[in-house]
């Protein structure tokens, strides 16, 4: 048996399927594979994603919208981590996942990296975007 690792994100407003389509809009070689929805007269809201794959530059994912609202959500303990080739990459990734989210290291030399720079999206999935 193959044992895959994969981030699961689970989302607390409805909006799986719009951050699934903002994902693999940003980062190339990336595509939805799958989306299964909730039907009528099932635990969550008709249409809302139970469970969607996809790809972000070729590495597995899967999100959901919960019908369950958690005391929890995203933390910035967990974090996506990004390395860009160039600067413009970098600049490009960073301003689109910062607006309307959250900067906690804008982009800079911090002395582990030339230029690195740390975001909280619009749905609270925090990225680590590093110039290699």
């Amino acid at each position: 048996m193959k044992n895959q690792i994969t981030t699961f994100l689970t989302f607390q407003e409805n909006n799986a399927e719009e951050a699934m389509n903002f994902y693999t809009e940003l980062f190339g070689n990336s595509r939805i594979t799958e989306i299964k929805r909730y039907g009528k007269g099932g635990p969550a809201k008709e249409g809302t994603v139970m469970m969607g794959r996809f790809e972000l530059n070729g590495k597995p994912f899967i999100c959901s919208d919960s019908y369950v609202k958690h005391e929890w959500t995203f933390t910035p303990a967990v974090s996506l981590f990004v390395e860009c080739e160039t600067d413009d990459e970098l600049e490009n990734l960073f301003d689109k996942l910062a607006e309307n989210g959250k900067v906690y290291m804008a982009l800079d030399n911090y002395g582990f990296s030339r230029r690195f720079g740390w975001v909280g999206d619009k749905f609270g999935v925090t990225w680590q975007l590093n110039l290699q």
